[in-house]
């Protein structure tokens, strides 16, 4: 009789072997291999799809290779002969976690800028974000190298679609290309996308002239952009041919009283506090952006760091952060907390809630992501975990947030495969420790993650980065 340690690493040997397998992966990435067997069946679970519908219970999946090969309950699914069977009561399973705005890149309050190609992706993966939109670079060649070591398997971490640097207009930053005319704009498109972005994003100070160059160009190459805006509202956005749009209500100055064309207007929060989603000048938004296709992004886990005394203070973020960075943060929650009560950043956060719900509600399709940038409180994983609190806090139910983290995210990047667990669908899984549908916090008790029919152990992943975010 084979001893059960060496039959287990006899399966795994054989597993990564074959033609299920693909790429064969490196003894680094087999290291966080908690599960991996050719038929995998999670049985007893209670299943959140990504469809949007309600939670039910009782329920089997069926993994077979690198695909979702049956769904049901518990019982009437037949299981095939020789799977690895996993039974899993108190669990629940929602379809892998779809990051539409999540850096491999890292900042701080006190000027510190980052580049975690060890810690994000480990940190993304083992919180359950299994695919990610970088959204702005600033060391695009370093997402290039990653990107590429993951699909070979040589180091772990979430599929990822990559852009290019960021494009504006005249600013300070030197990480951003900044342009002026039309030809640049279509000259850096034409470079980033032969070297492999398939989107863009442009920022603050971008013009319209040079935004529609930027999209005109993009769409001639086949790949798409997206906009973290200020000078430009979103409307003009849309005009000028953008494919999707970043934070929100945060990033839409047209509803500022000052705005001018190609200008960005200072921050006015006690304005956008009062604002009337239902105002003709809101719809009138929603309406252009619902005609043309044009999604949105939620981004509130970055937005949330910037409100006294929260988010909730987490051991596991301390423990993630090296110790400069942990002070660093614990500075900022301090100077931020001695402000309490000033300011009206708390009231503009919970219209920028109620501008995604009403968005949802006009018939537009709202996706979300992390942003890991700001004063360093909301990390690579973390963060996408915190969002889909603070989406169910913004009125939309679990199952609902679930589909605005997964499905949607999924559709946003024309991965009809990919974001709901349904047969046939990629087997990017998470299975989590009690009940999301009734516990919103159970978020964070992510157990295994399942990437392409492969399963990782979650906690693994985040224990390897202890004190790393914020230097690799």
């Amino acid at each position: 009789m084979i001893p059960v340690a060496i039959f287990a690493a006899l399966a795994l040997s054989a597993w990564a072997t074959s033609s299920t397998a693909q790429p064969r992966l490196s003894d680094t990435t087999r290291s966080y291999l908690s599960i991996a067997a050719p038929i995998v069946a999670l049985t007893n679970v209670t299943l959140i799809d990504g469809t949007g519908r309600p939670a039910e219970r009782g329920q089997t999946v069926v993994i077979n290779g690198d695909r979702i090969q049956a769904v049901g309950p518990t019982g009437a699914v037949s299981v095939p002969a020789g799977a690895r069977v996993v039974d899993l009561p108190g669990h629940t399973v929602i379809p892998g976690l779809v990051g539409m705005h999540n850096h491999t890149f890292y900042t701080t309050a006190a000027g510190r800028r980052a580049q975690l190609n060890t810690s994000a992706p480990r940190l993304y993966l083992g919180s359950g974000v299994t695919t990610i939109r970088t959204t702005g670079s600033i060391s695009p060649y370093a997402e290039i190298s990653l990107k590429q070591q993951i699909e070979a398997g040589e180091v772990p971490g979430p599929r990822m679609h990559i852009s290019g640097p960021y494009i504006t207009g005249p600013d300070a930053v030197v990480e951003r290309k900044h342009i002026t005319t039309p030809e640049q704009a279509r000259r850096v498109v034409d470079y980033w996308a032969d070297e492999g972005a398939t989107w863009f994003k442009v920022y603050t100070e971008i013009s319209r002239e040079n935004l529609r160059a930027v999209t005109e160009a993009a769409h001639r190459r086949g790949v798409k952009v997206t906009g973290h805006l200020c000078s430009v509202g979103y409307r003009e956005a849309v005009e000028a041919g953008i494919d999707a749009l970043e934070h929100g209500l945060m990033a839409n100055l047209e509803y500022h009283p000052d705005k001018v064309p190609d200008r960005c207007p200072g921050r006015d929060l006690e304005t956008y506090a009062k604002l009337d989603v239902n105002s003709e000048a809101v719809q009138s938004t929603f309406r252009a952006l619902v005609a043309k296709g044009v999604p949105m992004t939620s981004t509130l886990a970055v937005y949330e760091i910037s409100i006294p005394n929260r988010p909730p203070l987490e051991q596991r973020v301390l423990d993630a952060m090296s110790p400069e960075v942990r002070r660093e943060y614990q500075d900022t929650r301090r100077r931020l907390a001695e402000r309490a009560g000033e300011g009206s950043m708390l009231a503009a956060f919970r219209k920028a809630q109620e501008y995604e719900r009403a968005f949802v509600k006009a018939g537009g399709l709202l996706a979300a992501g992390v942003d890991p940038t700001g004063n360093g409180g909301a990390l690579p994983g973390f963060g996408d975990q915190r969002n889909l609190e603070l989406l169910i806090e913004a009125g939309f139910t679990p199952e609902e947030a679930v589909r605005i983290m997964t499905a949607n995210g999924a559709k946003v990047l024309g991965q009809a495969d990919l974001g709901t667990v349904a047969p046939g669908q990629i087997a990017d899984l998470v299975v989590l420790r009690g009940d999301l549908a009734a516990r919103p916090a159970d978020i964070r008790n992510v157990v295994t993650v399942f990437k392409g029919g492969v399963g990782f152990d979650a906690q693994k992943l985040i224990a390897s980065v202890a004190g790393l975010v914020g230097i690799r």
